[in-house]
């Protein structure tokens, strides 16, 4: 590549994936944000149809009652990494989203295919959009939803370093019941029938466990700098 060329370079698109408590958000967005790529949280997207069933009155128990409906709602994605915001029909649900009750339903609703076709379909069209590239992060972004990314990560993080991080996160959490939450949920993701939890065969893993969330950031910065200039 020629000196000077940088802003025409190719975009360049990488899929982050792993389970809960890796740190794939707080790494995807200042990757994203040191490269001047555009960032999208997946799950979020996710917990956002969940959040409109659950308001809706939707019954959670029955995958033909949500499948119904998963092209109801209108969900949009704002993918600047400094500041992503995600709306339904109109609402910013960035709070509410993380509430116990989405957390709590999120897997069940994302094992339905419809609400998977509905939401991958979406994932596409924003990474396709993305003029300079795009950091996509999820749980089955390499295999599923981008199966061409330039670059594919998977973070992964011993159970109890997951579970120290997410308690951290949620006040007040309780250490070992959010690791016996942690380990459920990825049985969940990891067994469903439609796009599991699962690490791409050409995916790059990153063990955090005994990383900083910089020396993460760090690592994958030079993943992608190493990626764009093979090209």
């Amino acid at each position: 590549m020629e000196h000077g060329a940088a802003p025409t370079a190719k975009p360049v698109i990488v899929a982050i994936d792993g389970p809960s408590g890796t740190g794939k958000s707080s790494t995807s967005k200042a990757v994203a944000a040191q490269l001047g790529l555009s960032y999208l949280d997946t799950g979020a997207q996710y917990r956002a149809i969940t959040w409109w069933m659950v308001s809706n009155g939707i019954d959670l128990d029955d995958p033909t009652a949500i499948a119904a409906v998963a092209g109801k709602p209108e969900i949009i994605s704002g993918t600047d990494p400094a500041g992503p915001t995600i709306t339904v029909d109109g609402v910013d649900v960035a709070g509410p989203i993380r509430t116990q009750e989405v957390t709590s339903h999120v897997s069940a609703v994302s094992a339905v295919p419809e609400v998977r076709s509905r939401i991958t379909d979406l994932q596409r069209s924003l990474a396709g959009a993305a003029e300079r590239g795009i950091v996509v992060e999820g749980r089955d972004i390499g295999t599923t939803v981008l199966p061409d990314a330039d670059l594919k990560i998977f973070l992964t993080a011993s159970p109890e370093a997951r579970a120290a991080r997410r308690s951290g996160e949620l006040e007040g959490a309780d250490v070992n019941a959010t690791r016996e939450a942690l380990i459920k949920r990825d049985a969940a993701d990891s067994s469903r029938k439609t796009s599991p939890l699962a690490k791409a065969d050409d995916a790059v893993e990153v063990d955090t466990t005994q990383l900083t969330l910089a020396q993460v950031i760090e690592c994958v910065v030079t993943l992608v700098e190493e990626k764009r200039a093979g090209k």
